[in-house]
C-alpha cells in the first residue's frame, strides 16, 4: 500500500485484525526485516509496517531526518489508518524513533517493545563518526555504508563463513541488498538525525505503558548488558535475550522473536 504524508510518499503494509502492532525498522533497512514476525502475528493481530521516509519503497526528500520527524510521520499514518493506540515495536533507530513518539504522542501508545536499541545519546566521538559516514555516503553511495555497517549487524555465527564455520551467507546477502537500495538522502539524513537525537535516559523512569526490551545475545552494536540496564530503568519492564542472534535478531532467530512477542502481547 502507499499513502502520501506531508508530500512524502510512504509504502506500508496493513494486514490482519485486532490490536494494532506498529513495526518500526532500523537503519539502513526496511520493513522487510519484520516479515517473519508479520507472518506469525497477522492471524491474531493487526500489523502495520511502514518503510520509513527514504527507506524501502518510500520516497526520499533531502534534509536531516530527525527522530521527531519520523515520529510525526508514524502518527500521521496511524491517524489515517484509524488504529491508535498501538503496540510500538522499534528496532535500533526505530527504538530512537519510539522514544520520540512516546514523548510527543503518549496517548497513541498502548505498549512498547524496544528491540536492540539504546536510550543514551551519541557521544562526541559517535556524532563525528556519523557525520563522517554521512559524508562518505554522499561521496560513494549506499555501498560504502553497507560495507561499513553490515559486518556489525549479525552474530558471529551468522556472518562468519571462514575457517570451517557455517555462516549464513544468503541472509547476509539479502540484508546487503536492502541496504544498497536505500537512497543517499535517507542515509545522510538519518545519520545526521540520529547524531542530533537527545538522550532518552531521563524518559525511561517515566514510561508507564507495558514495555518489553528485546536484546540479541550476541549484539555487536548494542551490548546485551546495555539492554539489561535500560530495562532495569523502566518501571516493570521485561527483558528477553534472544539466543544465537546479534543486532538483527528478527531475521537471525525469527521464531524466538515471534514467540517472545506473542507471550508479551498475551499479557497486556
Amino acid at each position: 500500500m502507499f499513502t502520501t504524508i506531508k508530500g512524502v510518499r510512504f509504502s506500508f503494509i496493513d494486514e490482519g485484525e485486532g490490536q494494532t502492532i506498529l513495526f518500526v525498522h532500523g537503519f539502513p533497512l526496511s520493513r522487510v526485516i519484520w516479515q517473519p514476525q508479520i507472518e506469525a502475528l497477522t492471524k491474531n493481530y493487526r500489523v502495520i509496517a511502514p518503510d520509513l521516509r527514504g527507506h524501502g519503497e518510500s520516497s526520499a526528500p533531502a534534509g536531516v531526518y530527525t527522530m521527531d520527524a519520523f515520529a510525526e510521520d508514524l502518527q500521521a499514518l496511524i491517524a489515517e489508518r484509524k488504529c491508535a493506540p498501538v503496540v510500538l515495536v522499534g528496532h535500533s533507530m526505530g527504538g530512537y524513533i519510539s522514544f520520540a513518539f512516546y514523548r510527543k504522542f503518549p496517548q497513541s501508545v498502548r505498549a512498547m517493545v524496544l528491540f536492540c536499541t539504546r536510550a543514551i545519546a551519541d557521544s562526541a566521538e559517535g556524532k563525528i563518526a556519523r557525520e563522517n559516514l554521512a559524508q562518505r555516503a554522499e561521496r560513494e553511495g549506499a555501498a560504502a555504508v553497507a560495507g561499513q555497517t553490515l559486518p556489525k549487524m549479525f552474530a558471529p555465527t551468522s556472518s562468519d563463513s571462514s575457517q570451517g564455520k557455517s555462516g549464513r551467507p544468503d541472509l547476509v546477502e539479502s540484508v546487503r541488498q536492502i541496504m544498497l537500495a536505500i537512497s543517499v538522502n535517507a542515509l545522510a539524513g538519518s545519520l545526521r538525525g540520529m547524531a542530533a537525537r537527545p538522550s532518552a535516559v531521563e524518559l525511561l523512569a517515566k514510561i508507564t505503558v507495558p514495555t518489553l526490551v528485546i536484546a540479541g545475545e550476541n549484539d555487536l552494536i548494542v551490548p546485551a548488558s546495555e539492554s539489561a540496564a535500560m530495562a532495569g530503568a523502566i518501571p516493570d519492564a521485561e527483558l528477553v535475550m534472544i539466543p544465537h542472534a546479534g543486532h538483527l535478531a528478527s531475521l537471525e532467530n525469527p521464531e524466538a522473536v515471534a514467540a517472545t512477542l506473542r507471550a508479551f502481547l498475551a499479557k497486556i
